[in-house]
């Protein structure tokens, strides 16, 4: 290589005395090879020397936890998103619930205070309330579905990690999902209690209106088609 890098000078004039002497038709013809020969050596001179890099960086187990740990990157980013979501959809879950344990608790307390019209415009209400509590479950339930998935890629992603060497990027994953996890299982027992609440809610109202049928007089109470309280819930 030195020898090719320093290719023009090994052919300067100071290197060839005996050129001076020499007849000039066969300067002519040594013209042409001394000019082939310097275009061969500066076209080597201008090829670029590449240093070899370093063969840890560019190995095999070097590069599965560079992409590693681009994966607990992604999964912890989908599991943070799924959860939020989640979080979202149990709070308004819990919401409708609890609105629906205050309405139960009004109708009790009205029952036996109240006209047929009455007693069936509240009972809409409840009903529509039934409904909307129904919706928002339905919608944390899809919704928990995806966050378990990407719960289930985050702890894949974490123990990829652990087996290739990334021990930083697992620590990290498992860290992230015990948080996410964490604070799913908060607002979970918060919409449990919640649950608690509307069953409660639910036999008072029905012992209640049990007892409302009881004080009415016989032939009412054999009239189970136009009796409002006796329903499914």
């Amino acid at each position: 290589m030195f020898l090719l890098l320093n290719f023009p000078s090994c052919f300067s004039r100071r290197s060839f005395p005996v050129l001076t002497s020499v007849q000039q038709r066969g300067l002519v013809g040594r013209s042409r090879q001394w000019h082939q020969a310097v275009g061969l050596g500066v076209a080597l001179c201008a090829v670029p020397v590449v240093e070899q890099q370093s063969s840890g960086s560019l190995s095999n187990d070097a590069l599965i936890r560079r992409a590693v740990s681009l994966v607990t990157d992604s999964t912890a980013t989908l599991l943070s998103q799924t959860t939020y979501a989640l979080i979202e959809a149990l709070t308004e879950y819990t919401k409708a619930v609890y609105t629906l344990v205050s309405l139960y608790k009004q109708y009790s307390n009205l029952l036996g205070k109240m006209n047929s019209e009455e007693v069936d415009a509240i009972w809409q209400v409840v009903i529509g309330a039934r409904v909307d509590v129904t919706t928002k479950q339905q919608e944390y339930l899809r919704l928990e579905s995806s966050w378990m998935t990407a719960l289930r890629l985050s702890e894949m992603a974490a123990e990829a990690a652990y087996q290739s060497g990334a021990d930083q990027a697992s620590v990290t994953a498992r860290s992230h999902i015990q948080v996410m996890k964490s604070q799913v299982q908060e607002v979970r027992l918060l919409s449990q209690k919640a649950e608690t609440k509307l069953a409660e809610a639910q036999t008072e109202e029905l012992i209640k209106a049990q007892g409302e049928d009881s004080s009415l007089p016989q032939g009412v109470v054999g009239n189970t088609d136009d009796d409002p309280y006796l329903r499914e819930d």
